[in-house]
């Protein structure tokens, strides 16, 4: 819990965007409601975090292979705490811009190092429940910016904003007193050559001195990976394909779930995310990651569809909906949270789990800097351009979403083989099973014969 609250400090700025949107929205008066957000200023300065964030993103893979997880989680709390003391204490643009920096070069520490931790730490059984609460975390974020955003709004002297961006500081602190407690992650102490550490670590967290063959399973592949002298470059071999596949393309489409426009109108639906996210957890380890990204991607593509029809239906093209009966609003708030749920049991926290639980050791930090990477750049791209894409492409933008949820779909259904209960250390068997990318992935044994072949 203590480590994926580090989700919060991304959930939190995620949160006070959205305040600064509704306060530029009360500003923007307008008769057409698609166009009524478009302001390339505010979303520039908005998303200048996430750019911020995938060059940290890049660098903590390094740190967090030399210097162990914490260390890194430990970086991001502190870097985010001094960008919330910029912006809260901020006389000038200037002041505001570093602090929006240093916020994204924390939470690029973080979302590096946190669903890495969580998924090295936990056991294989329960990976998938504890990794999610990192995307719990980043949804209490969001939803206790959104009530203080409400709250400080009201202030008169017109220096609501100071208060919501300085408690930012709040999460910030939660993050750096949790990493000085917890313990450095086993496989993490063994890769910087503390066996010894590492073992009395792992007797400490699994409750029992029974870790001989987990622990030797750990060494084995520290073994292989202190192998691999530069892991960006062995990222892009054959044999890792798949990882570097699964890498760029679940983050690039968690983007384009459409979540961003449904939650830039509503932002309280957030409680909808917090609960859906209750429903992912307690189900991920025995329903399994394929099934709840499938059922999750066809909830949100008919949501999607009905949504696209009651919006084109009253709003039109003009983006004057007049007055709208109480009963289609009802018709439509109902539908978003049915489509929040699919996404908050499926592809919000499943795009942060499945990355980060299936990379080996040798390539981990650097494919998850790659994940986190793709992520930032399109965050980055989404909040930069489609509040000009709503005002030009209208209700049809929901039509967009939904062609790539299918699409989407369609990549899971075909391509990402079931990592429900497989121990991290042992997940190459799962690619060396898969119809598709077994011709890429060689066995072990393969492997020996392929050196024994050639020694002769």
């Amino acid at each position: 819990m203590v480590a994926a609250f580090g989700g919060l400090i991304f959930g939190y700025d995620l949160g006070i965007s959205g305040g600064v949107y509704a306060k530029e929205m009360n500003m923007k008066p307008s008769d057409n409601q698609y166009c009524r957000f478009d302001s390339q200023v505010l979303t520039l300065f908005t998303s200048s975090l996430y750019l911020a964030a995938l060059v940290a993103s890049l660098c903590a893979s390094s740190i967090t292979r030399i210097f162990g997880r914490r260390l890194t989680m430990l970086s991001g709390g502190i870097l985010f705490l001094v960008g919330a003391g910029f912006n809260a204490f901020a006389q000038k643009v200037w002041m505001l811009i570093v602090g929006r920096m240093l916020l994204g070069f924390g939470i690029g520490c973080a979302n590096q190092s946190v669903p890495i931790y969580v998924s090295e730490v936990a056991p294989y059984k329960y990976r998938g429940a504890l990794n999610m609460m990192f995307q719990l975390a980043i949804t209490i974020g969001i939803f206790v910016a959104n009530v203080l955003n409400y709250f400080f709004a009201k202030m008169k002297n017109g220096e609501g904003w100071r208060y919501s961006l300085g408690l930012a500081a709040v999460p910030a602190v939660m993050i750096i007193i949790g990493a000085m407690f917890l313990p450095d992650s086993p496989s993490s102490l063994i890769e910087r050559g503390k066996d010894e550490k590492a073992k009395q670590e792992l007797i400490k967290i699994r409750g029992t001195s029974d870790v001989d063959e987990e622990f030797k399973d750990l060494v084995e592949a520290s073994q292989s990976s202190m192998a691999v002298k530069h892991p960006w470059a062995t990222l892009l071999k054959r044999h890792y394909r798949p990882q570097l596949v699964m890498a760029i393309a679940i983050p690039f489409f968690q983007q384009l779930t459409g979540m961003n426009v449904i939650t830039f109108y509503a932002p309280v639906l957030f409680r909808t995310i917090g609960f859906a996210t209750f429903v992912s957890i307690f189900t991920v380890d025995k329903v399994g990651r394929r099934k709840l990204f499938l059922e999750g991607g066809a909830q949100m593509f008919i949501c999607q569809i009905v949504i696209t029809a009651a919006i084109a239906s009253k709003f039109g093209v003009d983006g004057n909906p007049g007055i709208l009966p109480k009963w289609y609003a009802f018709l439509v708030v109902g539908f978003i949270c049915i489509y929040v749920m699919g996404f908050a049991w499926s592809w919000g926290p499943l795009g942060w789990l499945v990355p980060s639980e299936i990379f080996p050791l040798e390539v981990r930090s650097a494919a998850q800097s790659i994940n986190v990477s793709v992520n930032m750049i399109f965050t980055f791209a989404i909040a930069q351009v489609f509040t000009s894409m709503l005002c030009h492409m209208k209700f049809g933008l929901f039509i967009f979403f939904a062609f790539f949820v299918l699409l989407m779909s369609g990549f899971i259904h075909k391509f990402l083989p079931e990592t429900k209960g497989v121990p991290i250390e042992e997940m190459s068997v799962v690619w060396q099973n898969h119809s598709y990318w077994k011709k890429f992935v060689k066995s072990a044994s393969e492997e020996a014969n392929a050196k024994v072949d050639n020694s002769c």
